[in-house]
């Protein structure tokens, strides 16, 4: 019998090279950056909701809770009575996205909720107080990004202006030179391009045809003596 003293060459376990990381439940090696550094990006989310008290700080509240990164949100009537539209503007992960959704689809409230296209008609306002020692520069500005002004006195101007996001970023920049008093902005309103309904199977809502002589329709008329 021949006895094994020696085993074979190579470097010893300390020198061996080690993967960094971690496996998950299916034994599959996570890379440690891309986990630690998720990728997210801005999405705008439309729901359709009955328009009844307390459906607002509903919808906060939700969010507060579930600590998602809501950037802005609005809501106001549609052409349907009793339904209103929120508008949330979020940047998350894809799954903080997909979730989003579904939990306001969960409400109570909530008639429809959809994503909108990166090509949706996107719109918000600012209104911005600023020093008024420069009036005419003040109006060059404004005209510039075709706001409106609001309020003019000896010591400050009010303007309005509304567009895009990027629109809006570039005005308020451009007043900054002039020191900025206050200022109060929306955040965004979005509705889809066409006749692409903004949320899932929406319908605007119909006016009834008022009442009148049904001659004056084209409509028989059907009273006989």
């Amino acid at each position: 019998m021949v006895r094994v003293t020696g085993g074979l060459r190579g470097p010893s376990p300390e020198e061996r090279p080690h993967p960094e990381g971690r496996r998950n439940s299916q034994g599959i090696r996570i890379d440690p950056e891309a986990e630690a550094e998720p990728r997210t990006r801005t999405a705008v989310v439309s729901a359709l909701v009955e328009h009844e008290p307390g459906v607002l700080s509903r919808v906060s509240g939700l969010f507060s809770r579930r600590q998602f990164n809501i950037e802005s949100l609005t809501v106001g009537p549609t052409t349907v009575d009793g339904h209103a539209r929120i508008t949330l503007v979020v940047e998350e992960t894809d799954p903080g996205i997909d979730q989003v959704k579904k939990q306001l689809a969960k409400l109570k409230p909530a008639i429809s909720v959809g994503e909108l296209d990166d090509d949706a008609v996107r719109a918000e306002l600012v209104l911005l107080k600023v020093r008024g020692d420069e009036p005419d520069k003040v109006h060059a500005i404004t005209q510039m990004y075709e706001g409106q002004t609001l309020d003019a006195g000896p010591r400050t101007i009010t303007v309005q202006i509304t567009g895009d996001h990027g629109k809006i970023d570039d005005a308020v920049d451009a007043f900054r030179q002039f020191g900025i008093i206050e200022i109060a902005r929306t955040g965004q309103t979005a509705l889809a391009r066409g006749d692409t309904p903004t949320t899932p199977g929406e319908e605007p809502g119909h006016t009834a045809e008022p009442a009148g002589d049904g001659a004056d329709r084209g409509v028989p008329d059907t009273n006989s003596d």
